[in-house]
């Protein structure tokens, strides 16, 4: 006898309650030396905010995970990284690798931010490249009240480019 497949099931909604760990949205306290916030928000395809999703990010120098509030907002404190040497494609700009996990999600998606303070950097990275204009606009951040803006769009005209992780 042959049973069906179990159904997919969604990661989530369990994120406040579910992920309560050691890391925290305060990768580098707000004094350090080069220590910068970055906040966003969460839109869905419809372009509403997206409650109760969950943003981490990652570089060399730690992690951060940030809940989204009921109006999708977030915010980590942390320091910009080091350019990255790639094999056989060059060097990478200064960027985060950002997972974005949020309700109806089966998986996490997975993204990229990278500093608009950049711009030679930014011009010669690789990944940056391979991209449209529009395209690598959804991956730079802008500055904005002493930090930088990072808005991450599940779906719809002004979508987040998402990569294979």
């Amino acid at each position: 006898m042959t049973l069906p497949l179990t159904p997919s099931q969604t990661v989530g909604p369990f994120f406040r309650i579910g992920l309560a760990t050691t890391i925290g949205a305060h990768v580098a306290g707000e004094g350090t030396p080069g220590a910068v916030r970055i906040s966003g928000q969460v839109f869905d395809g419809a372009g509403e905010p997206v409650p109760d999703g969950l943003i981490e990010t990652w570089q060399a120098e730690g992690a951060g995970r940030c809940p989204t509030d009921d109006e999708g907002h977030f915010a980590i404190v942390t320091t910009k990284p080091a350019r990255n040497a790639v094999d056989h494609s060059g060097v990478e700009a200064p960027h985060l690798d950002v997972s974005v996990f949020a309700r109806g999600l089966l998986t996490r998606l997975v993204t990229r931010m990278y500093f608009p303070d950049e711009d030679e950097a930014n011009a010669a990275d690789p990944v940056l490249g391979s991209l449209s204009d529009a395209e690598r606009a959804t991956l730079v951040a802008v500055t904005d009240d002493g930090g930088l803006r990072f808005d991450i769009h599940l779906q719809g005209a002004r979508e987040t480019v998402f990569f294979d992780r």
